[in-house]
């Protein structure tokens, strides 16, 4: 018989223990070093008297609507999650495709009389067609790219959501080309508006107040109706809701529909901001999503509108704020990398999120 040698249980659980201080002492390094850092960087910017009263608040007005934005694209990411516990990664594109839903209906629009004697009603009308659109999108990846794997191991969906990103992207730039498509101007959104010493450009009131309405609309709806109910009756336990009569595949449907449609309106509220799209606008603004979702926490709704508000501040306000204070020179450059580091400094504090990953008991 071969002689086997075990070590011992004692010294595994001394080793263990010798090795977990290590790494929290590490972690509590990284903690106290990053709020240092960050409280020099601000009290030098917020002394120095580079920026006015007025420039940062600009900048914070400015971060509630990129924020308000990535908010709304946000929300498809954790509410698929909480019902199929994977990442639909082309959700980027299918904001992409309904911010260039908006640039091909307005700019159709805007060659009508409709445009300049309704521009609200103009607007209304390219912000349904590009809900529709996306949400068909949604639907439809679901259906062709998701539902078939349903069941199987997490890594078959995850590879083929990102093969749909690729897919819809290059979709997009052979039909409709890869130049820039700039949208119309809406004279009736130009200039600002003063509120309680913000000065705030009309687009992006328009921006703050429409988010602001479908995140209050989507929070009722899930909260208050029935069909929310079965949402969050298949996102706790699948198995028991359709024990309980109710139809999962209908209810995920519904979900895509919903993340789809949230993700046209944001894309068209990026194209009013920003003025212009292409075949790759879905990338950047769809991982920044999805980074505010997990900052927010991952399957919670309140969660991914909370992250996505902090992060768009946090990438408007950080490098004017920490980064010039550090003297770090092109601070203005490295908005992305102060978004990202933001992640990485919150699940270093608290690994669930801000308000936590929202799962089931069971699953927990």
């Amino acid at each position: 018989m071969a002689k086997t040698s075990l070590e011992p249980r004692g010294s595994i659980a001394v080793r263990r223990t010798f090795q977990l201080p290590i790494v929290d002492s590490f972690l509590w390094l990284v903690r106290i070093a990053a709020i240092v850092l960050i409280v020099v960087g601000a009290f030098n910017s917020l002394t120095s008297g580079r920026l006015s009263g007025q420039q940062w608040r600009d900048l914070v007005v400015f971060g509630i609507a990129q924020g308000s934005v990535y908010a709304l694209i946000a929300l498809g990411y954790t509410m698929v999650y909480g019902i199929l516990r994977f990442i639909n990664f082309a959700h980027g594109e299918v904001f992409m495709i309904g911010a260039m839903t908006g640039f091909y209906v307005s700019d159709g629009l805007s060659r009508t009389w409709l445009w300049e004697a309704q521009p609200f009603v103009s607007l209304l009308i390219v912000l349904i067609c590009c809900m529709t659109v996306s949400a068909l999108i949604a639907v439809l990846l679901e259906r062709v790219a998701y539902r078939p794997l349903r069941g199987l191991p997490r890594l078959l969906p995850f590879i083929t959501a990102i093969g749909a990103s690729f897919f819809l992207q290059y979709t997009v730039a052979t039909l409709f080309g890869t130049s820039v498509k700039a949208y119309p101007s809406v004279d009736a959104l130009t200039g600002v508006v003063t509120f309680l010493g913000f000065r705030i450009l009309k687009v992006q009131v328009l921006v703050i107040v429409a988010a602001l309405l479908m995140l209050a609309g989507l929070y009722l709806y899930v909260e208050k109706t029935k069909a929310g109910r079965a949402i969050r009756a298949v996102a706790e336990d699948p198995e028991i809701a359709q024990l309980m009569g109710l139809s999962v595949d209908r209810t995920i449907v519904r979900v895509f529909a919903i993340g789809g449609a949230l993700a046209g309106a944001a894309g068209f509220l990026f194209g009013l901001v920003f003025q212009n799209v292409h075949f790759l606008s879905g990338f950047l603004p769809g991982i920044k999503a999805f980074t505010a979702a997990v900052l927010g926490g991952i399957g919670n709704i309140p969660g991914a509108v909370l992250g996505g508000l902090l992060l768009g501040s946090v990438e408007s306000l950080g490098p004017s704020l920490v980064l010039v204070g550090l003297g770090i020179p092109s601070a203005h450059q490295l908005k992305d990398v102060v978004a990202f580091l933001a992640l990485v400094l919150v699940l270093i504090f608290r690994p669930t999120g801000i308000l936590g990953e929202r799962v089931s008991e069971e699953r927990a």
